[in-house]
């Protein structure tokens, strides 16, 4: 395949990495419903429709009694299960009017209301232990050891260095938060933002304390120390921290609940909401590591499972976790929350959800456009800077000939 690729023409080579993206993004989200789904039909209840993505279908099928569809909007997918959710996802789709709802156990609910999760774990095990197998696929995290800095273009200074960080320093915690790899250290970084942080760096044995106040780039709007790392050949990507799937697994867990206790945590909350980025970061990120390698893409599907199911078990109404909450209240206190509490609480929790939906989708096509831009305009510098260069040797070439 990689043959054909290095044959076929940019726009070929292109076109078929962007359709291997929309594959595993698919994936994540097709083995997440087919969980609610074979658990919905095992306990016996009625499904309507298993939708690939959102709003009107681009093809559909029916079987079974069950409409199967894959919709324009790539967004995520659904099943449609009228005894679980007999308003919600019917109002959004405009399926006319709800189906009574039949009354069921507690636990049926919940059992459906994790399978989704559940199949999205599964997955990234599978996947961890996979990529553990295979010999070609490379592995490991950079140090926090420092090896040099980069000077600010325009000013000459670099945060790092201006601090007090030396060439050897080993970081080992950021804003009192211990790091032990290159990419948790960035993370800090991004969280702290562009206020003065402590660092404590591990240097000729004894721990020294210096306060740094991160920089934001101002094409990516990422913070940065100016601080370079050390060489590493076998490192891969974020996205590959160790061969053991177990490591790998528990990586991919750490990161999503950093981001987390970042969002719930006062004085870290606004530089991890900047930080976060959606479906745009999300195909961008799929995307630069399937054309890195394979293996690398892999990977971020591996991190991609856990982080669905992390946040679709979270206590909100909408998510898998707020059904199991809803399900819980019944299942302890003998009496379910009120219909149209519930209904309320799903259509207030959807307006904010895809409100911020399409917040960072603006923000991250911004910033994207403004990468492009910035890249388009060093290429163009570059090739004015060789048409120069190919003149001036032209003319001195002529001189040469005169004299």
């Amino acid at each position: 395949m990689t043959e054909f690729l290095q044959l076929a023409s940019p726009h070929l080579v292109t076109a078929a990495y962007i359709a291997l993206c929309l594959l595993l993004f698919s994936v994540a989200i097709a083995i997440h419903e087919f969980g609610h789904f074979i658990v919905a039909l095992w306990l016996g209840l009625r499904v309507e429709r298993f939708s690939i993505g959102f709003g009107p279908a681009i093809f559909k099928w029916r079987r079974g009694g069950v409409e199967y569809r894959v919709s324009w909007i790539p967004l995520g997918g659904y099943v449609l299960i009228p005894d679980i959710d007999p308003e919600g996802t019917k109002a959004l789709e405009g399926g006319g009017e709800a189906k009574k709802r039949v009354s069921m156990p507690p636990w049926k609910e919940i059992l459906v209301a994790v399978a989704g999760p559940a199949m999205n774990i599964l997955l990234a095990v599978v996947l961890a232990f996979l990529l553990a197998a295979v010999p070609q696929a490379r592995f490991g995290e950079l140090p926090t050891v420092v090896n040099g800095f980069l000077a600010d273009k325009e000013t000459g200074g670099c945060p790092a260095a201006d601090a007090g960080m030396r060439r050897g320093d080993r970081v080992v915690s950021v804003g009192g938060h211990a790091v032990n790899t290159w990419s948790e250290m960035q993370t800090e970084v991004q969280i702290a933002d562009t206020r003065p942080t402590e660092f404590v760096v591990l240097r000729r044995g004894e721990r020294v304390a210096l306060t740094l106040t991160p920089a934001r780039d101002e094409i990516t709007g990422a913070c940065y120390i100016g601080a370079l790392s050390l060489p590493n050949e076998s490192r891969s990507s974020a996205w590959m921290p160790a061969r053991n799937p177990f490591k790998q697994l528990a990586w991919d867990a750490g990161s999503i609940f950093r981001a987390l206790k970042g969002l719930v945590t006062p004085s870290e909350m606004k530089a991890t909401g900047k930080a976060l980025g959606g479906p745009v970061m999300i195909a961008e990120e799929i995307y630069n590591s399937v054309r890195r390698d394979l293996w690398d893409g892999l990977g971020f599907l591996r991190f991609l499972n856990v982080n669905l199911a992390v946040l679709n078990l979270l206590p909100i109404p909408v998510l898998d976790g707020g059904l199991i909450m809803f399900a819980l209240v019944a299942l302890v206190f003998r009496r379910r929350v009120p219909e149209k509490v519930v209904n309320a609480l799903s259509t207030c929790f959807m307006a904010i959800l895809v409100g911020l939906m399409g917040l960072l989708i603006c923000r991250d096509s911004m910033r994207s456009w403004r990468i492009h831009s910035h890249r388009t305009a060093v290429a163009e510098e570059r090739t004015a800077d060789d048409g120069n260069a190919k003149e001036d040797d032209a003319a001195h070439d002529a001189s040469a000939e005169g004299r």
